[in-house]
Protein backbone atom coordinates (compact mmCIF):
# COMPACT_ATOMS: atom_id res chain seq x y z
CA UNK A 1 0.00 0.00 0.00
CA UNK A 2 1.49 3.29 -0.91
CA UNK A 3 2.22 6.00 1.95
CA UNK A 4 0.63 9.28 1.85
CA UNK A 5 2.29 11.40 -0.45
CA UNK A 6 4.67 13.84 0.24
CA UNK A 7 6.01 16.91 -1.31
CA UNK A 8 9.92 15.64 -1.36
CA UNK A 9 11.48 12.32 -0.75
CA UNK A 10 15.49 12.25 -0.07
CA UNK A 11 17.67 9.50 -0.45
CA UNK A 12 20.63 9.23 2.09
CA UNK A 13 21.03 11.38 5.28
CA UNK A 14 25.05 12.08 5.15
CA UNK A 15 26.17 15.48 4.49
CA UNK A 16 24.27 16.30 1.39
CA UNK A 17 21.14 15.02 2.33
CA UNK A 18 21.00 15.91 5.73
CA UNK A 19 21.29 19.63 4.40
CA UNK A 20 18.86 19.15 2.06
CA UNK A 21 16.38 17.73 4.16
CA UNK A 22 16.66 20.40 6.62
CA UNK A 23 16.33 22.81 4.11
CA UNK A 24 13.35 22.04 2.36
CA UNK A 25 11.41 21.14 5.48
CA UNK A 26 12.50 24.54 6.87
CA UNK A 27 11.34 25.84 3.70
CA UNK A 28 7.86 24.25 4.61
CA UNK A 29 7.71 21.20 2.36
CA UNK A 30 6.72 18.27 3.70
CA UNK A 31 9.77 15.89 3.35
CA UNK A 32 10.30 12.40 4.25
CA UNK A 33 14.09 10.91 4.16
CA UNK A 34 15.31 7.33 3.81
CA UNK A 35 18.09 6.41 5.20
CA UNK A 36 19.68 2.68 4.77
CA UNK A 37 21.38 2.62 8.12
CA UNK A 38 20.47 3.09 11.51
CA UNK A 39 20.62 5.50 14.18
CA UNK A 40 23.71 5.25 16.43
CA UNK A 41 24.53 6.79 19.47
CA UNK A 42 27.87 6.78 20.51
CA UNK A 43 27.36 5.42 24.18
CA UNK A 44 27.28 1.94 22.49
CA UNK A 45 30.42 1.96 20.36
CA UNK A 46 33.40 0.91 22.42
CA UNK A 47 36.12 2.74 21.74
CA UNK A 48 38.20 -0.24 20.02
CA UNK A 49 41.21 -0.06 18.03
CA UNK A 50 40.14 -2.84 15.90
CA UNK A 51 36.41 -1.92 14.94
CA UNK A 52 35.71 1.92 14.09
CA UNK A 53 35.64 3.19 10.37
CA UNK A 54 38.89 3.80 10.28
CA UNK A 55 40.08 0.32 10.59
CA UNK A 56 37.52 -2.22 9.91
CA UNK A 57 39.27 -5.36 11.06
CA UNK A 58 36.46 -6.73 13.09
CA UNK A 59 33.88 -5.08 10.55
CA UNK A 60 32.88 -1.43 10.10
CA UNK A 61 31.50 0.34 12.93
CA UNK A 62 28.59 1.98 11.45
CA UNK A 63 28.07 0.34 8.66
CA UNK A 64 26.59 -1.20 6.18
CA UNK A 65 25.91 -4.52 7.12
CA UNK A 66 28.31 -6.97 6.63
CA UNK A 67 26.26 -9.72 5.53
CA UNK A 68 23.11 -7.88 3.62
CA UNK A 69 25.26 -5.56 1.28
CA UNK A 70 28.04 -7.65 -0.89
CA UNK A 71 29.75 -5.84 -3.90
CA UNK A 72 31.66 -7.22 -6.97
CA UNK A 73 34.76 -6.05 -7.42
CA UNK A 74 37.24 -6.29 -10.70
CA UNK A 75 41.10 -6.66 -10.18
CA UNK A 76 43.11 -4.70 -12.52
CA UNK A 77 43.59 -8.47 -14.53
CA UNK A 78 40.01 -8.71 -14.75
CA UNK A 79 39.18 -10.84 -11.97
CA UNK A 80 36.05 -10.34 -10.45
CA UNK A 81 35.15 -11.53 -6.61
CA UNK A 82 32.46 -10.95 -3.80
CA UNK A 83 33.76 -8.47 -1.34
CA UNK A 84 32.37 -7.09 1.95
CA UNK A 85 32.14 -3.55 3.58
CA UNK A 86 35.48 -4.03 6.05
CA UNK A 87 37.67 -4.69 2.98
CA UNK A 88 38.83 -1.93 1.03
CA UNK A 89 38.04 -2.90 -2.35
CA UNK A 90 34.60 -2.71 -1.54
CA UNK A 91 35.20 1.37 -1.56
CA UNK A 92 33.16 1.89 1.92
CA UNK A 93 31.62 4.81 3.53
CA UNK A 94 29.60 4.85 6.67
CA UNK A 95 25.97 3.85 6.36
CA UNK A 96 23.99 5.32 9.29
CA UNK A 97 22.09 8.43 10.17
CA UNK A 98 24.51 10.95 9.42
CA UNK A 99 26.55 8.85 6.75
CA UNK A 100 29.98 9.79 6.89
CA UNK A 101 29.67 12.78 9.74
CA UNK A 102 29.12 10.43 11.81
CA UNK A 103 32.80 9.25 11.84
CA UNK A 104 34.41 11.27 9.52
CA UNK A 105 37.89 13.41 10.47
CA UNK A 106 35.74 16.11 9.74
CA UNK A 107 38.57 17.98 8.37
CA UNK A 108 36.60 21.22 7.15
CA UNK A 109 38.41 22.25 3.59
CA UNK A 110 36.99 24.62 0.73
CA UNK A 111 38.14 23.99 -2.80
CA UNK A 112 40.26 26.53 -4.74
CA UNK A 113 39.25 28.21 -7.26
CA UNK A 114 41.73 26.55 -9.63
CA UNK A 115 39.55 23.47 -8.22
CA UNK A 116 36.91 24.49 -10.70
CA UNK A 117 38.92 24.87 -13.48
CA UNK A 118 41.16 22.68 -13.86
CA UNK A 119 40.50 21.58 -17.74
CA UNK A 120 41.11 25.42 -18.07
CA UNK A 121 44.08 25.62 -15.84
CA UNK A 122 45.84 22.94 -17.32
CA UNK A 123 44.22 22.39 -20.37
CA UNK A 124 43.46 18.46 -21.47
CA UNK A 125 45.30 15.57 -19.45
CA UNK A 126 45.47 12.74 -22.23
CA UNK A 127 43.29 9.19 -20.98
CA UNK A 128 41.23 11.48 -18.48
CA UNK A 129 37.93 12.71 -18.54
CA UNK A 130 39.35 16.56 -16.40
CA UNK A 131 37.14 18.77 -17.27
CA UNK A 132 35.75 21.80 -15.42
CA UNK A 133 32.45 22.93 -13.05
CA UNK A 134 29.73 24.57 -14.46
CA UNK A 135 30.13 26.79 -11.80
CA UNK A 136 32.69 28.42 -10.29
CA UNK A 137 34.26 28.93 -6.64
CA UNK A 138 32.30 32.83 -6.79
CA UNK A 139 29.16 31.18 -7.08
CA UNK A 140 29.98 28.69 -4.17
CA UNK A 141 31.47 31.14 -1.38
CA UNK A 142 28.31 32.65 0.33
CA UNK A 143 27.45 28.75 0.79
CA UNK A 144 30.64 27.82 1.53
CA UNK A 145 30.31 30.65 4.54
CA UNK A 146 26.70 29.52 5.43
CA UNK A 147 27.80 25.63 5.80
CA UNK A 148 30.72 27.28 8.41
CA UNK A 149 28.83 29.00 10.40
CA UNK A 150 25.58 26.49 10.16
CA UNK A 151 27.32 23.14 10.89
CA UNK A 152 30.58 24.74 12.68
CA UNK A 153 33.90 24.90 11.79
CA UNK A 154 36.96 26.12 13.77
CA UNK A 155 40.44 26.84 12.35
CA UNK A 156 42.80 29.63 11.25
CA UNK A 157 42.95 29.56 7.78
CA UNK A 158 43.81 33.69 7.50
CA UNK A 159 47.83 32.88 7.06
CA UNK A 160 47.36 30.63 4.04
CA UNK A 161 48.13 32.93 0.64
CA UNK A 162 46.40 30.60 -1.31
CA UNK A 163 42.93 30.52 -0.48
CA UNK A 164 39.72 31.38 -2.55
CA UNK A 165 38.67 35.23 -1.36
CA UNK A 166 36.25 34.82 1.48
CA UNK A 167 34.17 37.66 3.12
CA UNK A 168 34.21 36.13 7.02
CA UNK A 169 36.82 33.98 9.11
CA UNK A 170 35.92 30.79 10.91
CA UNK A 171 33.09 31.03 13.45
CA UNK A 172 35.46 29.58 16.34
CA UNK A 173 39.41 29.55 16.79
CA UNK A 174 41.38 27.14 16.39
CA UNK A 175 41.95 24.30 19.33
CA UNK A 176 44.14 25.55 22.31
CA UNK A 177 46.53 24.25 23.80
CA UNK A 178 48.84 23.79 20.20
CA UNK A 179 49.55 20.17 20.30
CA UNK A 180 53.67 19.10 20.54
CA UNK A 181 53.68 18.17 16.83
CA UNK A 182 51.86 21.21 15.57
CA UNK A 183 54.75 23.31 18.05
CA UNK A 184 57.41 21.29 16.35
CA UNK A 185 56.34 21.22 12.52
CA UNK A 186 55.26 25.21 12.47
CA UNK A 187 59.37 26.45 12.64
CA UNK A 188 60.50 23.81 10.33
CA UNK A 189 58.01 24.75 7.53
CA UNK A 190 58.50 28.47 7.82
CA UNK A 191 62.10 27.24 7.05
CA UNK A 192 61.43 25.71 4.10
CA UNK A 193 59.29 28.85 3.04
CA UNK A 194 55.83 27.01 3.32
CA UNK A 195 52.59 28.92 4.78
CA UNK A 196 51.57 26.70 8.08
CA UNK A 197 48.40 27.64 9.14
CA UNK A 198 45.73 25.65 11.96
CA UNK A 199 43.91 23.15 9.91
CA UNK A 200 40.26 23.68 9.79
CA UNK A 201 38.01 21.26 11.33
CA UNK A 202 34.34 20.24 11.85
CA UNK A 203 34.82 20.19 15.38
CA UNK A 204 33.90 22.55 18.64
CA UNK A 205 36.93 24.50 19.71
CA UNK A 206 34.74 26.20 22.04
CA UNK A 207 31.00 25.59 22.73
CA UNK A 208 29.06 26.01 20.02
CA UNK A 209 25.54 26.43 19.28
CA UNK A 210 24.31 23.81 22.17
CA UNK A 211 27.24 21.43 21.66
CA UNK A 212 29.93 21.36 23.73
CA UNK A 213 34.02 21.87 23.06
CA UNK A 214 35.78 18.93 21.65
CA UNK A 215 37.25 17.05 25.09
CA UNK A 216 40.70 16.72 22.63
CA UNK A 217 40.71 12.42 22.85
CA UNK A 218 42.45 10.73 20.54
CA UNK A 219 39.64 8.33 19.63
CA UNK A 220 38.10 10.98 17.21
CA UNK A 221 38.43 9.81 13.74
CA UNK A 222 36.66 6.94 13.06
CA UNK A 223 34.57 6.83 15.85
CA UNK A 224 31.37 9.11 17.17
CA UNK A 225 31.37 11.49 19.63
CA UNK A 226 30.40 11.06 22.73
CA UNK A 227 29.88 15.02 23.45
CA UNK A 228 28.89 15.85 19.95
CA UNK A 229 31.79 18.20 19.67
CA UNK A 230 32.66 16.44 15.87
CA UNK A 231 29.72 18.55 13.89
CA UNK A 232 27.95 16.18 11.45
CA UNK A 233 24.24 16.40 9.34
CA UNK A 234 23.03 13.93 12.54
CA UNK A 235 23.41 16.34 15.36
CA UNK A 236 22.89 19.74 13.10
CA UNK A 237 20.83 19.96 10.16
CA UNK A 238 18.64 16.71 10.97
CA UNK A 239 17.50 17.85 14.53
CA UNK A 240 16.54 21.47 12.80
CA UNK A 241 14.79 19.23 10.27
CA UNK A 242 12.75 17.56 12.57
CA UNK A 243 11.93 20.17 14.97
CA UNK A 244 9.69 21.46 11.80
CA UNK A 245 7.05 19.03 12.25
CA UNK A 246 6.72 18.39 8.75
CA UNK A 247 10.06 16.42 8.35
CA UNK A 248 10.13 12.51 9.05
CA UNK A 249 13.38 10.10 8.71
CA UNK A 250 12.94 6.81 8.37
CA UNK A 251 16.03 4.24 8.99
CA UNK A 252 16.55 0.90 8.05
CA UNK A 253 14.91 1.62 4.75
CA UNK A 254 17.05 0.15 1.32
CA UNK A 255 15.34 1.96 -1.50
CA UNK A 256 15.32 0.40 -4.54
CA UNK A 257 13.89 2.46 -7.37
CA UNK A 258 13.04 5.49 -8.60
CA UNK A 259 9.48 5.43 -9.86
CA UNK A 260 7.63 7.84 -12.93
CA UNK A 261 4.35 8.88 -13.93
CA UNK A 262 3.24 8.66 -17.54
CA UNK A 263 5.18 11.48 -18.73
CA UNK A 264 8.59 10.84 -17.26
CA UNK A 265 8.41 12.77 -14.20
CA UNK A 266 9.54 11.06 -10.91
CA UNK A 267 6.77 10.07 -9.01
CA UNK A 268 8.43 8.83 -5.49
CA UNK A 269 10.61 5.79 -4.70
CA UNK A 270 10.19 1.91 -3.45
CA UNK A 271 11.89 0.81 -0.44
CA UNK A 272 11.96 -2.13 1.81
CA UNK A 273 11.50 -0.60 5.58
CA UNK A 274 13.08 -1.97 8.81
CA UNK A 275 10.94 -5.19 8.55
CA UNK A 276 11.88 -5.99 4.96
CA UNK A 277 8.24 -4.89 4.19
CA UNK A 278 8.03 -3.43 0.60
CA UNK A 279 6.93 0.04 0.64
CA UNK A 280 6.28 3.01 -2.07
CA UNK A 281 6.62 6.80 -1.05
CA UNK A 282 5.05 8.94 -3.35
CA UNK A 283 5.99 12.12 -3.99
CA UNK A 284 6.65 15.25 -6.22
CA UNK A 285 10.00 15.56 -6.52
CA UNK A 286 13.16 13.34 -5.45
CA UNK A 287 16.25 13.82 -4.27
CA UNK A 288 19.53 11.17 -4.33
CA UNK A 289 22.08 11.51 -1.59
CA UNK A 290 23.05 8.28 -1.20
CA UNK A 291 27.19 9.12 -1.81
CA UNK A 292 29.19 8.00 -5.31
CA UNK A 293 28.56 4.93 -5.25
CA UNK A 294 25.26 4.47 -3.93
CA UNK A 295 23.66 7.00 -5.73
CA UNK A 296 24.78 5.66 -9.21
CA UNK A 297 23.52 2.41 -8.49
CA UNK A 298 19.88 3.82 -7.88
CA UNK A 299 19.71 5.91 -11.45
CA UNK A 300 21.20 2.57 -12.76
CA UNK A 301 18.45 0.42 -11.05
CA UNK A 302 15.49 2.56 -12.06
CA UNK A 303 14.99 1.62 -15.43
CA UNK A 304 11.54 1.82 -17.49
CA UNK A 305 10.39 2.25 -20.99
CA UNK A 306 11.63 5.74 -21.25
CA UNK A 307 15.10 5.10 -19.71
CA UNK A 308 16.16 1.48 -20.61
CA UNK A 309 19.57 1.95 -19.37
CA UNK A 310 18.50 3.80 -16.05
CA UNK A 311 17.63 7.48 -15.27
CA UNK A 312 20.23 10.06 -16.42
CA UNK A 313 22.04 7.14 -18.44
CA UNK A 314 21.31 7.85 -21.79
CA UNK A 315 24.62 8.65 -22.36
CA UNK A 316 25.89 6.18 -20.64
CA UNK A 317 27.54 8.56 -18.12
CA UNK A 318 26.21 7.34 -14.53
CA UNK A 319 28.73 5.48 -12.71
CA UNK A 320 31.34 6.52 -14.75
CA UNK A 321 34.60 8.85 -13.43
CA UNK A 322 34.32 7.05 -9.91
CA UNK A 323 37.55 8.86 -8.01
CA UNK A 324 37.92 9.58 -4.63
CA UNK A 325 41.89 10.67 -3.11
CA UNK A 326 45.26 8.99 -3.71
CA UNK A 327 46.69 9.57 0.04
CA UNK A 328 50.05 9.77 -0.19
CA UNK A 329 52.80 11.25 2.40
CA UNK A 330 56.02 10.23 4.24
CA UNK A 331 56.36 8.79 8.18
CA UNK A 332 59.70 10.67 9.97
CA UNK A 333 61.24 8.84 13.21
CA UNK A 334 62.74 11.04 16.05
CA UNK A 335 64.89 10.40 19.24
CA UNK A 336 62.70 12.94 21.28
CA UNK A 337 59.02 12.64 21.98
CA UNK A 338 56.74 13.83 19.33
CA UNK A 339 53.52 12.13 21.51
CA UNK A 340 51.20 14.20 23.58
CA UNK A 341 47.92 12.41 23.41
CA UNK A 342 46.03 15.36 22.40
CA UNK A 343 43.79 14.78 19.99
CA UNK A 344 42.13 14.98 17.43
CA UNK A 345 45.66 14.97 16.22
CA UNK A 346 45.62 16.57 12.64
CA UNK A 347 46.26 20.36 13.61
CA UNK A 348 48.62 22.09 11.12
CA UNK A 349 48.73 22.45 7.38
CA UNK A 350 49.99 24.02 4.08
CA UNK A 351 48.65 25.04 0.76
CA UNK A 352 50.79 25.61 -0.82
CA UNK A 353 51.70 22.38 -3.52
CA UNK A 354 48.02 22.20 -4.26
CA UNK A 355 48.70 24.12 -7.63
CA UNK A 356 51.43 26.25 -9.27
CA UNK A 357 53.96 23.29 -9.66
CA UNK A 358 55.39 23.07 -13.76
CA UNK A 359 54.29 19.55 -15.24
CA UNK A 360 51.91 19.16 -12.43
CA UNK A 361 47.92 19.40 -13.30
CA UNK A 362 47.06 19.98 -9.64
CA UNK A 363 48.60 18.76 -6.53
CA UNK A 364 47.26 18.75 -2.48
CA UNK A 365 47.44 19.95 0.78
CA UNK A 366 49.62 18.24 3.27
CA UNK A 367 48.96 18.07 6.91
CA UNK A 368 50.19 16.28 10.17
CA UNK A 369 47.81 13.13 10.33
CA UNK A 370 45.14 11.95 13.39
CA UNK A 371 46.68 10.35 16.37
CA UNK A 372 47.29 7.16 14.32
CA UNK A 373 45.87 4.26 17.89
CA UNK A 374 48.27 1.33 18.35
CA UNK A 375 47.23 -1.22 15.81
CA UNK A 376 46.99 1.58 12.73
CA UNK A 377 50.62 2.08 14.29
CA UNK A 378 52.04 -1.09 13.30
CA UNK A 379 51.02 -0.71 10.00
CA UNK A 380 52.82 2.28 9.86
CA UNK A 381 56.27 0.77 10.04
CA UNK A 382 59.47 1.11 7.75
CA UNK A 383 59.64 -1.39 4.70
CA UNK A 384 61.63 -4.31 5.92
CA UNK A 385 60.63 -4.06 9.94
CA UNK A 386 59.23 -7.27 11.31
CA UNK A 387 55.36 -7.58 11.71
CA UNK A 388 55.52 -9.96 14.57
CA UNK A 389 58.16 -11.05 17.31
CA UNK A 390 60.56 -9.18 19.80
CA UNK A 391 61.68 -6.96 16.73
CA UNK A 392 57.89 -5.71 16.26
CA UNK A 393 57.00 -4.71 19.90
CA UNK A 394 60.61 -3.13 20.53
CA UNK A 395 60.16 -0.94 17.20
CA UNK A 396 56.78 -0.15 18.91
CA UNK A 397 57.76 0.55 21.85
CA UNK A 398 60.76 2.80 20.90
CA UNK A 399 58.65 4.95 18.22
CA UNK A 400 55.12 4.77 18.79
CA UNK A 401 56.17 8.47 20.86
CA UNK A 402 58.57 9.17 18.44
CA UNK A 403 56.82 9.29 14.98
CA UNK A 404 54.72 11.82 12.76
CA UNK A 405 53.40 11.75 9.85
CA UNK A 406 52.67 13.88 6.80
CA UNK A 407 50.15 13.25 4.20
CA UNK A 408 47.77 14.70 2.14
CA UNK A 409 44.84 13.74 -0.36
CA UNK A 410 45.82 14.21 -4.20
CA UNK A 411 43.40 15.68 -6.57
CA UNK A 412 42.70 12.49 -9.24
CA UNK A 413 42.31 12.82 -12.63
CA UNK A 414 38.77 11.52 -13.24
CA UNK A 415 39.23 8.69 -15.85
CA UNK A 416 36.04 7.09 -18.07
CA UNK A 417 37.04 3.30 -17.21
CA UNK A 418 36.98 3.92 -13.20
CA UNK A 419 33.02 3.34 -12.53
CA UNK A 420 30.53 1.50 -10.91
CA UNK A 421 27.99 -0.72 -12.75
CA UNK A 422 25.33 -3.09 -11.69
CA UNK A 423 26.28 -6.14 -11.49
CA UNK A 424 24.56 -8.97 -13.68
CA UNK A 425 24.84 -12.24 -11.50
CA UNK A 426 24.84 -11.05 -7.93
CA UNK A 427 22.10 -9.52 -5.90
CA UNK A 428 21.89 -8.43 -2.36
CA UNK A 429 19.67 -9.42 0.79
CA UNK A 430 16.97 -7.65 -0.92
CA UNK A 431 17.26 -9.25 -4.05
CA UNK A 432 18.61 -5.97 -5.56
CA UNK A 433 21.65 -5.89 -8.41
CA UNK A 434 24.74 -5.01 -6.30
CA UNK A 435 27.41 -2.60 -7.42
CA UNK A 436 30.34 -4.04 -9.80
CA UNK A 437 33.79 -1.59 -9.33
CA UNK A 438 36.09 -1.86 -11.49
CA UNK A 439 39.39 0.62 -12.62
CA UNK A 440 42.42 2.08 -12.14
CA UNK A 441 44.09 5.27 -11.43
CA UNK A 442 45.46 7.78 -14.00
CA UNK A 443 49.31 7.27 -14.30
CA UNK A 444 49.16 11.12 -14.07
CA UNK A 445 47.63 11.07 -10.15
CA UNK A 446 50.37 8.53 -9.49
CA UNK A 447 53.16 11.25 -10.33
CA UNK A 448 51.60 13.97 -8.66
CA UNK A 449 50.85 11.85 -5.29
CA UNK A 450 54.22 10.81 -5.30
CA UNK A 451 55.45 13.68 -5.60
CA UNK A 452 53.50 14.67 -2.51
CA UNK A 453 55.62 11.99 -0.92
CA UNK A 454 58.51 13.47 -1.34
CA UNK A 455 57.96 16.82 -0.27
CA UNK A 456 56.22 15.18 2.65
CA UNK A 457 59.71 13.31 3.64
CA UNK A 458 61.55 16.58 2.97
CA UNK A 459 59.29 18.42 5.63
CA UNK A 460 60.04 16.00 8.55
CA UNK A 461 63.65 15.61 7.82
CA UNK A 462 63.57 19.71 8.05
CA UNK A 463 62.15 18.64 11.38
CA UNK A 464 64.45 16.54 12.39
CA UNK A 465 63.91 13.47 11.71
CA UNK A 466 66.22 10.73 12.35
CA UNK A 467 65.13 8.35 9.88
CA UNK A 468 62.03 8.12 7.58
CA UNK A 469 60.15 6.62 4.77
CA UNK A 470 57.69 7.58 1.98
CA UNK A 471 53.82 6.00 1.50
CA UNK A 472 53.98 6.33 -2.34
CA UNK A 473 50.68 5.66 -4.51
CA UNK A 474 49.80 2.18 -5.85
CA UNK A 475 47.58 1.41 -8.38
CA UNK A 476 43.79 0.66 -8.55
CA UNK A 477 40.57 2.20 -8.45
CA UNK A 478 40.32 5.53 -6.12
CA UNK A 479 36.85 6.12 -4.03
CA UNK A 480 36.67 4.92 -0.41
CA UNK A 481 35.46 7.49 1.68
CA UNK A 482 36.05 10.67 -0.21
CA UNK A 483 33.97 8.64 -3.55
CA UNK A 484 32.32 11.15 -6.53
CA UNK A 485 32.39 11.86 -9.78
CA UNK A 486 29.63 9.33 -10.91
CA UNK A 487 26.99 11.44 -11.29
CA UNK A 488 28.90 14.30 -12.86
CA UNK A 489 27.81 17.99 -13.19
CA UNK A 490 27.95 20.06 -16.37
CA UNK A 491 25.95 21.76 -19.46
CA UNK A 492 25.93 19.03 -22.09
CA UNK A 493 23.41 16.19 -21.27
CA UNK A 494 25.68 14.32 -23.63
CA UNK A 495 28.92 14.56 -21.29
CA UNK A 496 26.86 14.76 -17.59
CA UNK A 497 23.94 13.05 -15.76
CA UNK A 498 22.64 16.21 -13.80
CA UNK A 499 22.57 20.23 -14.58
CA UNK A 500 24.32 23.05 -12.77
CA UNK A 501 21.67 22.78 -10.38
CA UNK A 502 21.95 19.43 -9.95
CA UNK A 503 18.97 18.38 -11.48
CA UNK A 504 19.09 14.89 -13.70
CA UNK A 505 18.87 16.11 -17.42
CA UNK A 506 15.62 14.16 -18.36
CA UNK A 507 13.98 14.03 -15.24
CA UNK A 508 12.69 17.37 -14.38
CA UNK A 509 11.50 17.04 -10.85
CA UNK A 510 14.56 14.40 -9.86
CA UNK A 511 17.89 15.76 -8.34
CA UNK A 512 21.46 14.22 -7.01
CA UNK A 513 23.34 15.92 -4.52
CA UNK A 514 26.29 14.45 -2.89
CA UNK A 515 29.84 14.49 -3.89
CA UNK A 516 28.88 12.15 -6.93
CA UNK A 517 28.24 15.64 -8.37
CA UNK A 518 31.95 16.65 -8.41
CA UNK A 519 33.57 17.12 -11.83
CA UNK A 520 36.87 17.11 -10.38
CA UNK A 521 37.46 16.47 -6.28
CA UNK A 522 40.34 18.87 -5.63
CA UNK A 523 43.05 18.67 -3.12
CA UNK A 524 41.14 18.36 -0.36
CA UNK A 525 38.58 16.61 2.09
CA UNK A 526 35.54 17.16 0.22
CA UNK A 527 32.63 17.01 2.72
CA UNK A 528 32.47 20.62 3.22
CA UNK A 529 32.06 21.25 -0.53
CA UNK A 530 29.43 18.65 -0.34
CA UNK A 531 27.37 20.56 2.68
CA UNK A 532 28.40 24.04 0.65
CA UNK A 533 26.70 22.89 -2.89
CA UNK A 534 23.71 20.88 -0.89
CA UNK A 535 23.01 24.29 0.42
CA UNK A 536 23.40 26.21 -3.04
CA UNK A 537 21.05 23.25 -4.70
CA UNK A 538 18.54 22.97 -1.73
CA UNK A 539 17.83 27.22 -2.57
CA UNK A 540 17.70 26.42 -6.23
CA UNK A 541 14.99 23.64 -5.61
CA UNK A 542 13.10 25.98 -3.25
CA UNK A 543 12.89 28.43 -5.91
CA UNK A 544 11.79 25.88 -8.61
CA UNK A 545 9.46 24.61 -5.88
CA UNK A 546 7.54 27.94 -5.46
CA UNK A 547 7.23 28.72 -9.74
CA UNK A 548 5.86 25.52 -9.74
CA UNK A 549 8.03 23.96 -11.79
CA UNK A 550 8.82 20.63 -9.65
CA UNK A 551 4.87 19.81 -8.58
CA UNK A 552 2.52 17.29 -10.67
Amino acid sequence: MALPRVDAVVVGSGAGGGVVFSELARAGLSVVCLEKGRWHSPFEERKDDLLNQRNSTLGVAYGPDEDKNPRVFVDLQGRARVVRPRQGEYQPNASCVGGGTVSYGAQAWRFMPQDFRMRSTYGAVEGSTLEDWPIGYEELEPFYEKAEHEIGVSGDVEPDPFKGPRRRPLPMPPMEPKSREYEILKPAALRLGLHPFDTPLLINSVPYDGRSACMRIRWCVGFACETGAKNGSHNTVIPRALATGNAWLRSECTVSEILLDGRGRAAGVVYFDEHDRRQVQPAELVVVSCGATESARLLLLSKSRLHPKGLGNAHDWVGRNLNGHTYTGAVGFFEQETYDDLGPGVCISVCDYNHGTPGLAGGGMLANEFIRLPFQFSDDQPPGTPSWGKAHKDFMRRYYRRNIMIQGPTQDMPIWESRVELDPKVNDYWGIPVLRISGDRHPHTIEIANRQAERAEAWLKEVGAISSYQRRAGRGVSGHQHQSGTCRMGNDPRTSVVDASCRVHDVPNLFVVDASVHVTNGGFNPVLTIFANAYRASGLIRRAWKGGGLRG
